[in-house]
Protein backbone atom coordinates (compact mmCIF):
# COMPACT_ATOMS: atom_id res chain seq x y z
CA UNK A 1 0.00 0.00 0.00
CA UNK A 2 3.08 2.42 0.61
CA UNK A 3 4.65 1.60 -2.43
CA UNK A 4 0.95 2.31 -4.48
CA UNK A 5 0.83 5.54 -2.36
CA UNK A 6 4.80 7.02 -3.26
CA UNK A 7 3.79 5.75 -6.81
CA UNK A 8 0.84 8.09 -7.22
CA UNK A 9 2.17 11.08 -5.45
CA UNK A 10 5.11 10.43 -7.86
CA UNK A 11 2.59 10.43 -10.93
CA UNK A 12 0.78 13.41 -10.18
CA UNK A 13 3.74 15.54 -9.39
CA UNK A 14 4.87 14.78 -12.63
CA UNK A 15 1.73 15.59 -14.20
CA UNK A 16 1.96 18.75 -12.40
CA UNK A 17 5.06 19.87 -13.55
CA UNK A 18 3.83 18.99 -17.12
CA UNK A 19 1.34 20.91 -17.14
CA UNK A 20 3.26 24.22 -15.74
CA UNK A 21 5.38 23.54 -18.87
CA UNK A 22 2.63 23.83 -20.77
CA UNK A 23 1.28 26.67 -18.69
CA UNK A 24 4.53 28.91 -19.29
CA UNK A 25 5.00 27.61 -22.86
CA UNK A 26 1.34 29.09 -23.87
CA UNK A 27 2.14 32.44 -21.89
CA UNK A 28 5.05 32.74 -24.27
CA UNK A 29 3.60 31.64 -27.14
CA UNK A 30 0.52 34.21 -27.04
CA UNK A 31 3.11 36.71 -26.53
CA UNK A 32 4.76 36.47 -29.82
CA UNK A 33 3.55 38.43 -32.52
CA UNK A 34 0.81 37.14 -35.02
CA UNK A 35 2.84 35.18 -38.28
CA UNK A 36 2.49 38.47 -40.26
CA UNK A 37 4.68 39.97 -37.78
CA UNK A 38 6.52 37.54 -36.83
CA UNK A 39 10.42 38.18 -37.07
CA UNK A 40 11.94 34.84 -37.81
CA UNK A 41 15.59 35.04 -37.74
CA UNK A 42 16.47 36.26 -41.31
CA UNK A 43 17.75 33.83 -43.82
CA UNK A 44 21.29 36.02 -45.08
CA UNK A 45 19.97 35.34 -48.84
CA UNK A 46 17.34 37.99 -47.02
CA UNK A 47 20.14 40.11 -46.27
CA UNK A 48 21.36 43.26 -47.88
CA UNK A 49 24.69 45.38 -46.66
CA UNK A 50 24.02 48.44 -49.02
CA UNK A 51 20.74 48.60 -47.25
CA UNK A 52 21.93 48.04 -43.97
CA UNK A 53 24.66 50.81 -44.37
CA UNK A 54 22.06 53.42 -45.40
CA UNK A 55 20.16 52.39 -41.89
CA UNK A 56 22.58 51.82 -39.56
CA UNK A 57 25.36 54.60 -39.34
CA UNK A 58 27.29 52.83 -36.75
CA UNK A 59 26.12 49.27 -35.15
CA UNK A 60 28.09 46.20 -33.51
CA UNK A 61 28.49 42.52 -34.40
CA UNK A 62 29.49 39.12 -32.66
CA UNK A 63 29.97 36.19 -34.47
CA UNK A 64 31.28 32.77 -34.28
CA UNK A 65 34.08 32.73 -36.84
CA UNK A 66 33.57 29.20 -37.60
CA UNK A 67 30.15 28.92 -37.41
CA UNK A 68 29.12 31.73 -39.20
CA UNK A 69 31.99 32.91 -41.70
CA UNK A 70 33.17 29.52 -42.58
CA UNK A 71 31.37 27.55 -45.01
CA UNK A 72 32.94 24.19 -43.86
CA UNK A 73 31.10 21.94 -40.84
CA UNK A 74 34.75 21.34 -38.82
CA UNK A 75 37.63 22.58 -37.99
CA UNK A 76 39.59 19.41 -39.11
CA UNK A 77 40.75 21.15 -42.07
CA UNK A 78 42.49 24.17 -40.52
CA UNK A 79 44.29 21.95 -37.87
CA UNK A 80 45.81 19.81 -40.95
CA UNK A 81 46.81 23.01 -43.14
CA UNK A 82 48.99 23.77 -40.09
CA UNK A 83 49.83 20.26 -39.56
CA UNK A 84 51.31 19.33 -42.81
CA UNK A 85 52.62 22.56 -44.19
CA UNK A 86 53.93 23.65 -40.74
CA UNK A 87 55.11 19.64 -39.12
CA UNK A 88 55.12 17.94 -42.21
CA UNK A 89 53.79 14.42 -43.51
CA UNK A 90 54.29 12.35 -40.76
CA UNK A 91 52.90 15.01 -38.60
CA UNK A 92 49.75 15.21 -41.13
CA UNK A 93 49.42 11.34 -41.13
CA UNK A 94 49.56 11.35 -37.36
CA UNK A 95 46.63 13.81 -37.24
CA UNK A 96 44.90 11.87 -39.79
CA UNK A 97 44.81 8.69 -37.58
CA UNK A 98 43.43 10.40 -34.33
CA UNK A 99 40.34 11.60 -36.98
CA UNK A 100 38.31 8.42 -34.84
CA UNK A 101 39.01 9.46 -31.67
CA UNK A 102 37.13 12.89 -32.18
CA UNK A 103 34.52 10.80 -34.02
CA UNK A 104 34.39 9.22 -30.93
CA UNK A 105 34.40 12.31 -28.17
CA UNK A 106 31.47 13.17 -30.86
CA UNK A 107 28.89 16.02 -30.30
CA UNK A 108 29.62 16.21 -26.28
CA UNK A 109 33.31 16.11 -26.07
CA UNK A 110 33.99 18.69 -28.53
CA UNK A 111 35.87 20.17 -26.41
CA UNK A 112 38.36 17.18 -26.11
CA UNK A 113 38.04 16.66 -29.21
CA UNK A 114 39.53 20.22 -29.66
CA UNK A 115 42.13 19.61 -26.86
CA UNK A 116 43.53 16.33 -29.16
CA UNK A 117 43.61 18.01 -32.72
CA UNK A 118 45.58 21.07 -31.08
CA UNK A 119 47.81 18.67 -28.88
CA UNK A 120 48.79 16.54 -32.53
CA UNK A 121 49.26 19.36 -34.70
CA UNK A 122 51.20 22.36 -32.02
CA UNK A 123 52.86 19.76 -29.81
CA UNK A 124 56.67 20.67 -30.58
CA UNK A 125 56.19 23.18 -33.20
CA UNK A 126 58.27 26.15 -33.54
CA UNK A 127 56.41 29.32 -33.30
CA UNK A 128 57.80 30.94 -35.80
CA UNK A 129 56.51 28.20 -38.43
CA UNK A 130 53.23 28.23 -37.67
CA UNK A 131 53.39 32.07 -37.37
CA UNK A 132 54.07 31.61 -40.98
CA UNK A 133 51.81 28.92 -42.25
CA UNK A 134 49.20 31.41 -40.35
CA UNK A 135 50.18 34.15 -42.53
CA UNK A 136 51.00 33.00 -45.62
CA UNK A 137 48.54 29.66 -45.66
CA UNK A 138 45.83 30.01 -43.78
CA UNK A 139 44.50 33.28 -44.85
CA UNK A 140 44.16 31.87 -48.45
CA UNK A 141 42.25 28.93 -46.67
CA UNK A 142 40.10 31.13 -45.18
CA UNK A 143 39.14 33.32 -47.89
CA UNK A 144 38.43 30.04 -50.62
CA UNK A 145 35.97 29.21 -46.96
CA UNK A 146 34.23 32.26 -46.84
CA UNK A 147 30.85 32.27 -46.37
CA UNK A 148 28.96 35.01 -48.43
CA UNK A 149 26.37 35.52 -46.69
CA UNK A 150 27.59 35.50 -43.02
CA UNK A 151 30.51 37.99 -44.53
CA UNK A 152 28.57 40.54 -46.07
CA UNK A 153 26.59 40.83 -42.43
CA UNK A 154 29.92 41.40 -40.78
CA UNK A 155 31.96 43.64 -42.90
CA UNK A 156 28.23 46.05 -42.98
CA UNK A 157 28.82 46.34 -39.38
CA UNK A 158 30.30 50.29 -39.24
CA UNK A 159 30.90 49.72 -35.32
CA UNK A 160 32.48 47.52 -33.09
CA UNK A 161 33.31 43.90 -34.03
CA UNK A 162 34.10 41.07 -31.59
CA UNK A 163 34.56 37.52 -32.65
CA UNK A 164 34.28 33.99 -30.56
CA UNK A 165 36.22 31.40 -32.18
CA UNK A 166 37.79 27.50 -30.70
CA UNK A 167 40.63 28.16 -32.81
CA UNK A 168 44.06 28.64 -31.63
CA UNK A 169 44.58 32.79 -31.40
CA UNK A 170 47.51 32.60 -33.54
CA UNK A 171 45.79 30.73 -36.54
CA UNK A 172 43.33 33.70 -36.83
CA UNK A 173 43.44 36.40 -35.45
CA UNK A 174 46.03 38.07 -38.17
CA UNK A 175 43.11 37.19 -41.17
CA UNK A 176 40.45 38.69 -38.74
CA UNK A 177 42.06 41.77 -38.16
CA UNK A 178 43.62 42.29 -41.47
CA UNK A 179 41.23 40.69 -43.65
CA UNK A 180 37.56 41.07 -42.09
CA UNK A 181 38.56 44.36 -40.09
CA UNK A 182 37.09 43.15 -36.44
CA UNK A 183 38.33 44.95 -33.17
CA UNK A 184 38.33 42.17 -30.65
CA UNK A 185 38.96 38.17 -31.14
CA UNK A 186 38.21 35.91 -28.40
CA UNK A 187 40.12 32.82 -28.82
CA UNK A 188 42.23 30.27 -27.56
CA UNK A 189 45.99 30.82 -26.45
CA UNK A 190 48.27 27.58 -27.31
CA UNK A 191 51.23 27.86 -24.62
CA UNK A 192 54.53 28.34 -24.98
CA UNK A 193 58.03 27.33 -23.99
CA UNK A 194 61.01 28.62 -25.42
CA UNK A 195 60.59 29.07 -29.25
CA UNK A 196 58.08 25.97 -29.04
CA UNK A 197 54.19 25.19 -28.62
CA UNK A 198 53.63 22.31 -25.98
CA UNK A 199 50.40 21.56 -27.96
CA UNK A 200 48.12 22.52 -24.60
CA UNK A 201 45.89 25.07 -24.10
CA UNK A 202 47.01 28.32 -22.00
CA UNK A 203 45.51 28.21 -18.70
CA UNK A 204 44.08 31.60 -18.90
CA UNK A 205 42.68 34.46 -21.13
CA UNK A 206 41.32 33.83 -24.30
CA UNK A 207 39.28 30.66 -23.29
CA UNK A 208 41.64 27.75 -24.27
CA UNK A 209 38.48 26.16 -26.26
CA UNK A 210 36.15 25.86 -23.51
CA UNK A 211 32.44 27.54 -22.98
CA UNK A 212 32.84 29.06 -19.53
CA UNK A 213 36.25 30.88 -20.11
CA UNK A 214 35.07 32.39 -23.15
CA UNK A 215 31.78 33.19 -21.50
CA UNK A 216 34.07 34.95 -19.05
CA UNK A 217 36.30 36.66 -21.70
CA UNK A 218 33.12 37.77 -23.62
CA UNK A 219 31.35 39.26 -20.01
CA UNK A 220 35.10 40.89 -19.14
CA UNK A 221 35.03 42.26 -22.58
CA UNK A 222 31.96 44.04 -23.34
CA UNK A 223 30.15 43.48 -20.14
CA UNK A 224 26.22 45.12 -19.99
CA UNK A 225 27.08 47.06 -23.64
CA UNK A 226 25.93 44.17 -25.80
CA UNK A 227 26.21 43.81 -29.20
CA UNK A 228 23.46 45.08 -31.89
CA UNK A 229 23.51 41.95 -34.21
CA UNK A 230 24.25 38.25 -32.97
CA UNK A 231 25.99 36.52 -36.05
CA UNK A 232 25.14 32.21 -35.22
CA UNK A 233 25.20 28.91 -37.05
CA UNK A 234 22.16 26.83 -37.73
CA UNK A 235 23.87 24.34 -34.99
CA UNK A 236 21.76 24.65 -31.66
CA UNK A 237 25.42 24.23 -29.61
CA UNK A 238 25.95 25.84 -26.12
CA UNK A 239 28.26 28.41 -28.16
CA UNK A 240 25.63 30.06 -30.00
CA UNK A 241 23.05 29.96 -26.94
CA UNK A 242 25.80 32.20 -25.10
CA UNK A 243 26.37 33.98 -28.55
CA UNK A 244 22.99 34.79 -28.41
CA UNK A 245 22.78 36.00 -24.67
CA UNK A 246 25.41 38.53 -25.65
CA UNK A 247 23.03 40.43 -28.34
CA UNK A 248 20.14 42.51 -27.26
CA UNK A 249 17.16 40.37 -27.62
CA UNK A 250 13.90 40.56 -26.06
CA UNK A 251 12.86 37.14 -26.39
CA UNK A 252 14.04 33.93 -27.99
CA UNK A 253 12.45 31.23 -28.99
CA UNK A 254 14.54 27.37 -30.49
CA UNK A 255 12.01 25.46 -32.92
CA UNK A 256 11.78 22.80 -35.07
CA UNK A 257 14.85 21.32 -34.71
CA UNK A 258 14.70 19.87 -37.64
CA UNK A 259 15.67 22.89 -39.30
CA UNK A 260 16.56 24.89 -36.81
CA UNK A 261 14.93 28.04 -36.59
CA UNK A 262 15.35 30.65 -34.24
CA UNK A 263 11.84 33.60 -33.50
CA UNK A 264 12.93 36.50 -31.81
CA UNK A 265 10.39 39.77 -31.17
CA UNK A 266 12.22 42.77 -31.75
CA UNK A 267 12.20 45.86 -29.63
CA UNK A 268 9.84 47.36 -31.87
CA UNK A 269 10.03 50.86 -29.52
CA UNK A 270 13.26 51.20 -30.98
CA UNK A 271 13.99 52.56 -34.56
CA UNK A 272 17.16 50.29 -34.49
CA UNK A 273 15.91 46.96 -34.10
CA UNK A 274 18.44 44.49 -32.78
CA UNK A 275 19.06 41.33 -34.46
CA UNK A 276 20.16 37.86 -34.78
CA UNK A 277 21.13 36.14 -38.01
CA UNK A 278 21.34 32.18 -38.97
CA UNK A 279 23.78 31.19 -41.16
CA UNK A 280 22.83 27.72 -43.44
CA UNK A 281 26.14 26.25 -44.66
CA UNK A 282 24.52 25.12 -47.22
CA UNK A 283 21.83 27.65 -48.34
CA UNK A 284 18.33 25.85 -50.71
CA UNK A 285 17.98 28.65 -53.62
CA UNK A 286 14.49 30.65 -53.49
CA UNK A 287 12.54 29.48 -56.70
CA UNK A 288 11.64 32.25 -58.85
CA UNK A 289 9.88 32.49 -62.38
CA UNK A 290 12.96 33.69 -63.22
CA UNK A 291 15.30 30.87 -62.14
CA UNK A 292 12.89 27.77 -61.97
CA UNK A 293 14.01 26.64 -65.11
CA UNK A 294 17.72 26.79 -64.25
CA UNK A 295 17.29 25.07 -60.88
CA UNK A 296 15.75 21.96 -63.24
CA UNK A 297 18.58 22.09 -65.24
CA UNK A 298 20.50 21.63 -62.23
CA UNK A 299 22.55 25.59 -62.23
CA UNK A 300 22.56 26.66 -59.29
CA UNK A 301 22.11 30.64 -59.08
CA UNK A 302 25.11 33.02 -58.03
CA UNK A 303 22.70 34.73 -55.65
CA UNK A 304 22.17 31.64 -53.55
CA UNK A 305 25.58 30.37 -53.26
CA UNK A 306 27.27 30.34 -50.09
CA UNK A 307 31.06 30.97 -52.25
CA UNK A 308 32.66 34.71 -52.14
CA UNK A 309 33.70 35.06 -54.92
CA UNK A 310 37.19 36.63 -55.44
CA UNK A 311 35.66 39.66 -56.84
CA UNK A 312 34.45 40.39 -53.57
CA UNK A 313 36.95 39.20 -50.92
CA UNK A 314 38.39 42.18 -48.85
CA UNK A 315 41.65 42.71 -50.32
CA UNK A 316 43.18 41.00 -53.18
CA UNK A 317 44.92 37.55 -52.54
CA UNK A 318 48.26 37.71 -54.52
CA UNK A 319 50.48 36.01 -52.36
CA UNK A 320 50.50 32.21 -50.96
CA UNK A 321 52.27 29.50 -50.08
CA UNK A 322 52.20 25.76 -48.81
CA UNK A 323 51.86 22.57 -50.76
CA UNK A 324 48.11 21.64 -50.22
CA UNK A 325 45.69 22.82 -53.51
CA UNK A 326 43.03 21.60 -51.81
CA UNK A 327 40.88 21.89 -48.74
CA UNK A 328 42.27 19.09 -46.51
CA UNK A 329 39.05 17.10 -45.08
CA UNK A 330 39.97 13.53 -43.70
CA UNK A 331 38.38 12.15 -46.48
CA UNK A 332 40.69 13.98 -49.07
CA UNK A 333 43.91 13.98 -46.65
CA UNK A 334 43.15 9.92 -46.68
CA UNK A 335 42.50 10.26 -50.01
CA UNK A 336 45.98 12.11 -51.03
CA UNK A 337 47.94 9.63 -48.59
CA UNK A 338 46.81 6.44 -50.64
CA UNK A 339 47.69 8.39 -53.61
CA UNK A 340 51.03 9.64 -52.35
CA UNK A 341 53.29 6.38 -53.62
CA UNK A 342 51.54 6.37 -56.89
CA UNK A 343 52.05 9.85 -57.37
CA UNK A 344 55.50 10.16 -56.28
CA UNK A 345 56.23 7.19 -59.20
CA UNK A 346 54.20 9.40 -61.54
CA UNK A 347 56.34 12.69 -60.83
CA UNK A 348 59.41 10.37 -61.61
CA UNK A 349 58.43 9.05 -64.73
CA UNK A 350 57.05 12.72 -65.40
CA UNK A 351 60.63 14.09 -65.37
CA UNK A 352 62.57 11.02 -66.97
CA UNK A 353 60.11 11.72 -69.58
CA UNK A 354 61.29 15.10 -70.76
CA UNK A 355 64.73 13.88 -69.58
CA UNK A 356 65.08 10.77 -72.06
CA UNK A 357 62.92 11.19 -74.99
CA UNK A 358 63.24 14.16 -77.68
CA UNK A 359 60.80 16.67 -77.61
CA UNK A 360 58.51 16.09 -80.48
CA UNK A 361 57.91 12.36 -78.49
CA UNK A 362 58.27 13.81 -74.84
CA UNK A 363 54.61 15.78 -75.31
CA UNK A 364 52.87 12.06 -76.39
CA UNK A 365 54.53 10.28 -73.44
CA UNK A 366 53.48 13.31 -71.17
CA UNK A 367 49.79 13.05 -72.39
CA UNK A 368 49.81 9.39 -71.73
CA UNK A 369 51.33 9.93 -68.50
CA UNK A 370 48.36 12.59 -67.53
CA UNK A 371 49.99 15.46 -68.16
CA UNK A 372 47.85 18.29 -70.29
CA UNK A 373 49.22 20.72 -72.26
CA UNK A 374 46.47 23.49 -74.40
CA UNK A 375 48.90 25.51 -76.72
CA UNK A 376 47.61 28.75 -78.19
CA UNK A 377 49.45 29.95 -81.70
CA UNK A 378 47.91 32.74 -83.38
CA UNK A 379 49.32 33.73 -87.04
CA UNK A 380 51.75 36.10 -86.50
CA UNK A 381 51.30 39.45 -87.43
CA UNK A 382 55.05 41.00 -87.14
CA UNK A 383 57.29 37.71 -89.14
CA UNK A 384 60.63 38.59 -89.57
CA UNK A 385 61.22 39.53 -92.94
CA UNK A 386 64.21 37.69 -93.52
CA UNK A 387 64.30 34.74 -91.77
CA UNK A 388 67.45 33.49 -93.21
CA UNK A 389 69.56 36.50 -92.22
CA UNK A 390 68.89 37.12 -89.04
CA UNK A 391 72.02 37.91 -87.01
CA UNK A 392 69.73 37.42 -83.34
CA UNK A 393 67.70 35.20 -81.44
CA UNK A 394 64.09 35.43 -80.40
CA UNK A 395 63.78 36.78 -76.41
CA UNK A 396 60.36 34.39 -75.68
CA UNK A 397 59.22 36.69 -72.56
CA UNK A 398 56.77 34.58 -70.25
CA UNK A 399 54.61 35.35 -66.97
CA UNK A 400 56.11 32.93 -64.51
CA UNK A 401 53.85 30.06 -62.99
CA UNK A 402 56.33 27.41 -62.12
CA UNK A 403 59.89 26.49 -62.70
CA UNK A 404 58.92 23.94 -65.54
CA UNK A 405 57.66 27.12 -67.68
CA UNK A 406 60.51 27.40 -69.83
CA UNK A 407 60.63 23.40 -70.22
CA UNK A 408 56.96 23.11 -71.39
CA UNK A 409 57.59 26.02 -74.01
CA UNK A 410 60.81 23.90 -75.20
CA UNK A 411 58.46 21.17 -75.68
CA UNK A 412 56.06 23.21 -77.27
CA UNK A 413 58.31 24.47 -80.11
CA UNK A 414 60.15 21.34 -80.56
CA UNK A 415 63.71 22.65 -79.65
CA UNK A 416 65.37 23.51 -76.71
CA UNK A 417 65.19 27.07 -75.21
CA UNK A 418 67.98 27.98 -72.49
CA UNK A 419 66.40 29.79 -69.75
CA UNK A 420 67.79 32.43 -67.86
CA UNK A 421 67.41 32.11 -63.74
CA UNK A 422 67.93 33.84 -60.20
CA UNK A 423 68.04 31.47 -58.25
CA UNK A 424 67.39 27.44 -59.09
CA UNK A 425 68.77 24.16 -56.39
CA UNK A 426 71.50 21.89 -57.87
CA UNK A 427 68.42 19.03 -57.66
CA UNK A 428 66.25 21.49 -60.29
CA UNK A 429 69.57 22.21 -62.29
CA UNK A 430 69.76 18.38 -62.29
CA UNK A 431 66.20 17.51 -63.93
CA UNK A 432 66.41 20.50 -66.20
CA UNK A 433 66.29 18.71 -69.63
CA UNK A 434 67.20 22.58 -71.01
CA UNK A 435 70.29 24.88 -70.62
CA UNK A 436 69.92 27.15 -67.58
CA UNK A 437 72.24 30.27 -66.92
CA UNK A 438 71.88 31.97 -63.41
CA UNK A 439 71.76 35.81 -63.13
CA UNK A 440 74.00 37.81 -60.99
CA UNK A 441 71.99 40.61 -60.37
CA UNK A 442 73.95 42.72 -61.37
CA UNK A 443 72.81 44.76 -64.45
CA UNK A 444 75.84 45.40 -66.60
CA UNK A 445 76.82 41.42 -66.02
CA UNK A 446 73.74 40.18 -66.61
CA UNK A 447 73.03 42.23 -69.68
CA UNK A 448 76.44 40.54 -71.06
CA UNK A 449 75.20 37.36 -70.39
CA UNK A 450 71.78 37.76 -71.90
CA UNK A 451 73.50 39.73 -74.86
CA UNK A 452 75.58 36.42 -75.68
CA UNK A 453 72.88 33.95 -75.48
CA UNK A 454 70.65 35.89 -77.74
CA UNK A 455 73.58 36.24 -80.05
CA UNK A 456 73.99 32.77 -80.05
CA UNK A 457 70.14 31.83 -80.16
CA UNK A 458 66.99 31.61 -78.50
CA UNK A 459 66.57 32.44 -75.23
CA UNK A 460 63.87 32.67 -72.61
CA UNK A 461 63.10 34.74 -69.53
CA UNK A 462 60.84 35.54 -67.05
CA UNK A 463 60.92 39.52 -66.05
CA UNK A 464 58.63 38.97 -62.83
CA UNK A 465 61.62 37.08 -61.54
CA UNK A 466 59.33 34.94 -59.43
CA UNK A 467 56.06 32.69 -59.41
CA UNK A 468 52.69 33.86 -58.91
CA UNK A 469 49.82 31.53 -58.23
CA UNK A 470 46.96 33.53 -58.68
CA UNK A 471 46.10 35.77 -61.87
CA UNK A 472 48.26 38.49 -61.19
CA UNK A 473 51.27 39.63 -63.21
CA UNK A 474 53.71 41.21 -60.99
CA UNK A 475 56.01 44.38 -62.29
CA UNK A 476 58.35 43.65 -65.22
CA UNK A 477 62.03 44.10 -65.11
CA UNK A 478 62.47 46.68 -68.13
CA UNK A 479 66.55 45.29 -68.41
CA UNK A 480 65.23 42.68 -71.46
CA UNK A 481 63.54 44.89 -73.63
CA UNK A 482 67.14 46.71 -74.02
CA UNK A 483 68.66 43.58 -75.43
CA UNK A 484 67.11 42.04 -78.19
CA UNK A 485 64.58 43.40 -80.77
CA UNK A 486 62.91 40.11 -81.55
CA UNK A 487 60.74 39.64 -78.51
CA UNK A 488 57.62 37.08 -78.39
CA UNK A 489 55.50 36.97 -75.40
CA UNK A 490 54.46 34.02 -74.59
CA UNK A 491 51.25 33.48 -71.74
CA UNK A 492 51.32 30.98 -69.58
CA UNK A 493 49.00 29.80 -66.96
CA UNK A 494 48.57 26.24 -64.53
CA UNK A 495 45.77 24.32 -62.81
CA UNK A 496 46.88 21.93 -60.22
CA UNK A 497 44.06 19.69 -58.22
CA UNK A 498 46.60 18.17 -55.34
CA UNK A 499 49.99 20.27 -54.85
CA UNK A 500 51.75 23.89 -55.76
CA UNK A 501 54.99 23.22 -57.50
CA UNK A 502 56.18 26.54 -55.80
CA UNK A 503 57.27 27.50 -52.36
CA UNK A 504 58.62 30.59 -50.72
CA UNK A 505 59.51 28.78 -47.66
CA UNK A 506 59.85 25.80 -48.17
CA UNK A 507 62.31 23.48 -50.00
CA UNK A 508 62.89 24.42 -53.10
CA UNK A 509 64.30 21.61 -54.72
CA UNK A 510 60.74 19.80 -54.27
CA UNK A 511 59.51 21.78 -56.64
CA UNK A 512 59.51 19.85 -59.70
CA UNK A 513 58.84 16.83 -57.74
CA UNK A 514 55.55 18.41 -56.18
CA UNK A 515 54.24 19.89 -59.88
CA UNK A 516 54.35 16.48 -61.50
CA UNK A 517 53.04 14.43 -58.46
CA UNK A 518 49.51 15.99 -59.36
CA UNK A 519 47.33 13.76 -60.85
CA UNK A 520 46.49 15.76 -64.18
CA UNK A 521 48.46 18.99 -64.06
CA UNK A 522 46.63 21.39 -66.92
CA UNK A 523 49.31 23.60 -68.89
CA UNK A 524 48.40 26.98 -71.12
CA UNK A 525 51.05 28.11 -73.41
CA UNK A 526 49.84 31.21 -75.65
CA UNK A 527 52.72 32.19 -78.59
CA UNK A 528 51.27 35.73 -79.02
CA UNK A 529 53.03 36.93 -82.05
CA UNK A 530 56.31 38.76 -82.88
CA UNK A 531 55.93 42.64 -81.08
CA UNK A 532 55.96 45.06 -83.51
CA UNK A 533 59.99 46.61 -84.34
CA UNK A 534 58.44 50.08 -84.08
CA UNK A 535 57.02 48.95 -80.98
CA UNK A 536 60.36 47.97 -79.37
CA UNK A 537 63.64 49.50 -77.40
CA UNK A 538 64.68 50.37 -80.98
CA UNK A 539 61.98 51.88 -82.21
CA UNK A 540 61.99 54.51 -79.54
CA UNK A 541 60.06 53.35 -76.89
CA UNK A 542 61.83 53.37 -73.37
CA UNK A 543 62.39 50.13 -71.83
CA UNK A 544 60.06 50.45 -69.42
CA UNK A 545 57.15 51.18 -71.97
CA UNK A 546 58.17 47.98 -73.64
CA UNK A 547 58.27 46.15 -70.49
CA UNK A 548 54.69 47.39 -69.73
CA UNK A 549 52.87 47.30 -72.71
CA UNK A 550 54.19 43.14 -72.99
CA UNK A 551 53.01 42.81 -69.10
CA UNK A 552 49.73 44.41 -70.52
CA UNK A 553 49.29 41.66 -74.00
CA UNK A 554 50.10 39.14 -71.21
CA UNK A 555 47.10 39.84 -69.25
CA UNK A 556 44.72 41.02 -71.63
CA UNK A 557 45.55 36.97 -73.32
CA UNK A 558 45.37 35.52 -70.08
CA UNK A 559 42.34 38.05 -68.44
CA UNK A 560 45.07 38.54 -64.88
CA UNK A 561 45.57 41.94 -63.74
CA UNK A 562 49.21 44.02 -63.50
CA UNK A 563 50.45 45.18 -60.91
CA UNK A 564 53.64 46.88 -59.50
CA UNK A 565 54.72 44.18 -56.69
CA UNK A 566 57.55 42.48 -57.15
CA UNK A 567 59.65 39.91 -56.12
CA UNK A 568 60.80 41.39 -52.83
CA UNK A 569 57.30 42.18 -52.08
CA UNK A 570 56.64 38.62 -52.05
CA UNK A 571 59.35 37.10 -50.01
CA UNK A 572 58.83 39.67 -47.46
CA UNK A 573 55.28 38.93 -47.14
CA UNK A 574 55.06 34.92 -47.07
CA UNK A 575 58.87 34.38 -45.96
CA UNK A 576 59.91 37.48 -43.54
CA UNK A 577 62.83 37.73 -45.88
CA UNK A 578 63.90 39.25 -49.23
CA UNK A 579 63.70 36.29 -51.32
CA UNK A 580 67.80 37.07 -52.29
CA UNK A 581 69.97 34.13 -52.12
CA UNK A 582 73.41 34.60 -52.48
CA UNK A 583 74.70 33.33 -56.08
CA UNK A 584 77.35 31.34 -56.82
CA UNK A 585 79.89 32.59 -59.61
CA UNK A 586 78.30 32.54 -62.68
CA UNK A 587 80.26 29.78 -65.11
CA UNK A 588 81.89 31.38 -68.13
CA UNK A 589 79.85 29.93 -71.55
Amino acid sequence: MAILKIAVHEWVSYFFKAAKQIHILHSFLSRIPPPSSLHPLPSLSLYDPVAARKKRTEYSVLFDFHGSLLRSSSLFPFFMVVAFEGGGLFRAALLLLSFPLLLLAGHGGELMGLKIMAFVTFCGLRRRDVEIVARAVLNKVYLEDLHRRGYEVVTAAAGRKVAVTSLPRVMVEGFLKEYVGVSEVIAAEMEVRGMYFTGIFAGSGGGGGGRGERQMALWELLGEDKADIGLVSTCTTPANQMLISFSKLRQIFLCNLSYVEIVLSADTSNDISQEVYIVNKKETPVITPTNADALVAGEFPAENSTLNPKPKYPKPLVFHDGRLAFLPTPSATLAVLVFLPFSLILSILRILTGLVFPYWIAITVASALGLRIRVSHPPNPNPNPNPRKADRGVLYVCNHRTLADPIILSVVLARSVPAVTYSLSPISEAVSPIPTVRLTRDRRRDAAIIRRIIAAGNLAICPEGTTCREPYLLRFSPLFAELADEIEPVAINVEVSMFYGTTASGIKSLDPIFFFMNPRPWYYVGLLGRVSPKMSFSGGFTAADVANGIQRKLAEALGFQCTTLTRRDKYIMLAGNNGIVTPEPPKEA
